[in-house]
């Protein structure tokens, strides 16, 4: 293949500008902050599901308290019915045996409801103290992403800035470039990473391969708009005053 050197020499630009963009789209994809919001978002979703857990014990207490309250309701109604019935006087001796037995049942059957109803108590306000906990944690998770996403945000900008400018150096430089030095360029940095690298002291500057003495001599004698590639990585090698030849 042929193309003046001038040419060939400008696809150094052409691959500096395509050096920058794959930084750009690279560094668009190992952000830090991506990792920061993948677990932050994570940490924010286990919280959030044991809130939800807590929150759900605490509803079950908050039944099982009314459910005993309503029982010790029933006994304290149940007993002052007994206690009024007591002091009617119109109860006989043997009923008033059975009443009273029935009050000192009743009054243990109360004592030991309130017990329970305070032993719920005291473990509900350990599981509120436990929401508090965790609802915070779940605040803070949620900021540390927001944070994480506003940063990557701005990241973004920042690297769409350095691409759009890319993008049109690029638009600018493809023109000037015959077709097929041009497909012949996109096809090595579709598989190669890199299109044209310079030809600097018997260094190929994509590989970085050292050339052998066979190959600098066959290069000097080679025309200077023949199109070399080097044999290791196929990139175009670009020739100037740097390659020492």
């Amino acid at each position: 293949m042929k193309a003046e050197s001038a040419v060939q020499r400008q696809l150094l630009e052409l691959a500096k500008v395509d050096a920058e963009l794959s930084r750009t789209a690279h560094r668009r994809r190992t952000l830090p902050e991506l990792a920061e919001i993948e677990q932050a978002e994570k940490t924010a979703r286990a919280r959030r599901d044991a809130l939800v857990a807590v929150q759900t014990a605490v509803s079950d207490l908050d039944r099982e308290v009314a459910r005993q309250e309503r029982e010790v309701d029933s006994v304290r109604a149940r007993e002052d019915r007994d206690r009024k019935l007591l002091e009617s006087g119109t109860v006989a001796a043997k009923q008033m045996a059975d009443i009273e037995h029935e009050l000192q049942t009743l009054q243990r059957r109360q004592t030991a409801l309130e017990d329970d109803v305070l032993e719920l108590m005291e473990r509900r306000e350990a599981l509120e103290l436990d929401a508090q906990r965790t609802g915070a944690e779940v605040d803070k998770a949620e900021q540390e992403a927001a944070d994480a996403i506003r940063r990557r945000d701005e990241a973004f900008a920042d690297l769409d800035t350095t691409q759009a400018r890319r993008d049109e150096d690029r638009a600018k430089l493809v023109p000037r470039f015959p077709e097929d030095l041009l497909k012949l360029y996109e096809r090595v940095r579709e598989h190669k990473g890199i299109g044209a690298a310079l030809l600097r002291a018997r260094k190929c500057g994509a590989c970085q391969l050292e050339m052998d003495r066979n190959t600098i001599n066959e290069i000097k004698a080679a025309a200077d708009d023949t199109v070399i590639q080097c044999e290791n990585c196929g990139a175009i090698l670009v020739r100037t005053l740097e390659s020492g030849l």
